[in-house]
């Protein structure tokens, strides 16, 4: 349950299971088991099974991406400010042209005010699966500049949402997780290692974020950006690596599957599949995704390199950049969340059908690109 691939295929499981059961007779059951609401009221904790999942367990696999990506920044291949520099500016290029063609496309309609921010978001979790599956020949530093990426391009996605969907921020629930966040970061240098302090440190966060009105996987990245990557000589292993070897089966098989689960279940028909090339504002939504995303990493990165700002993740090119940046125009979660947050009614459903096409479109294409470059590497490597 280690291994990437092996999570990838349990999430499109997942995903398949979620499409078939929410566009089945027996969708209702499907609908009525994912609203179905949990926890203490009195604590502002009563949230549906979705928001559960993606609120709750979704924040375990960030921290475990975030700890990956901490540990390869300060000890890894992202040590190196050039190799470090390249994903964040190709995530800043795949955020804006996006956004542009949305707007461009969707100018004039009614909610595009709001529903240019759709197409921004890159979905981590399938974007990690897709490349799991389908990248076994492809050096890990692509891997690494996914992750990276994706971790900013959701880190941004998450600061449109603050800025532009949240209705009321709670200061003091603010204040209380910075103060958590600090008890944390003061534990790792003192060098404490009990769960006991800090798995009620992490709950606390999670539960602070969230009533602060921020997205709550936000507390994952930052307790994993704040965990130690260095061992101590007495040590067998660093803090992060420990965590990240305990819960990285957790979060493949359990997290991220069940996330999937209630996040995939979008009903599709024939008349919303058709009015995809009518309806601009689902255009927009498609382009965004499908071209926007592909033009604005490829072209971001490729800019910094002719610069010399950036250099190439180590053993890739041009070509691997271009099949990597396909994925991409996976957006699914996060996109579906801005379209739920940014229209409503008939226009949600319709975004939200796009937003499936265009992550399903942005994998295939992604799929086929992974291949020929992992098969090209391949015979490279014999030939060396």
């Amino acid at each position: 349950m280690r291994t990437e691939t092996f999570g990838g295929l349990i999430l499109l499981a997942a995903t398949a299971v979620a499409l078939i059961w929410a566009n089945s007779p027996v969708s209702g059951s499907y609908t009525a088991l994912r609203d179905l609401h949990l926890g203490p009221e009195s604590l502002h904790l009563s949230l549906s099974l979705e928001d559960w999942a993606k609120d709750g367990l979704l924040a375990i696999f960030f921290f475990v991406a975030g700890l990956e990506l901490k540990r390869e920044l300060v000890i890894g291949e992202l040590n190196d400010f050039k190799a470090a520099i390249l994903p964040v500016v190709a995530a800043v290029g795949g955020m804006v042209v996006p956004a542009l063609i949305a707007l461009g496309v969707g100018w004039g309609e009614p909610g595009i005010e709001r529903a240019w921010a759709i197409p921004v978001a890159t979905d981590i979790a399938f974007a990690l699966g897709v490349l799991a599956i389908t990248a076994s020949g492809l050096p890990n530093s692509l891997r690494l500049f996914l992750l990276s990426l994706a971790v900013v391009d959701d880190l941004g996605a998450i600061l449109l949402i603050a800025v532009l969907f949240t209705t009321s921020f709670n200061l003091l629930a603010a204040g209380a997780a910075v103060v958590l966040l600090a008890l944390y970061a003061f534990l790792q240098h003192r060098r404490v290692t009990t769960p006991w302090l800090y798995v009620p440190i992490a709950v606390g966060t999670w539960a602070a974020v969230h009533a602060a009105g921020v997205h709550a996987t936000i507390a994952g990245v930052a307790l994993a950006l704040l965990t130690r990557v260095h061992k101590d000589h007495y040590e067998h292993e660093a803090p992060a690596l420990r965590l990240e070897h305990r819960l990285q089966p957790w979060s493949a098989a359990v997290a991220v599957p069940v996330f999937a689960l209630f996040a995939a279940g979008v009903p599709v028909n024939g008349g919303a599949l058709g009015a995809l090339v009518t309806d601009r504002l689902a255009l927009a939504v498609v382009l965004g995704l499908v071209v926007g995303k592909v033009v604005g990493i490829v072209g971001a990165s490729a800019l910094a390199v002719l610069l010399k700002a950036a250099v190439w993740p180590n053993g890739a090119g041009p070509r691997d950049i271009v099949a990597v940046a396909m994925l991409g125009g996976v957006g699914f979660t996060v996109s579906l969340l801005i379209a739920d947050l940014a229209l409503e009614g008939h226009a949600a459903e319709q975004a939200k059908t796009a937003v499936l096409v265009a992550s399903l479109a942005s994998s295939l294409l992604a799929s086929v690109l992974l291949v020929r470059r992992s098969r090209a590497h391949r015979r490279a490597d014999s030939d060396d």
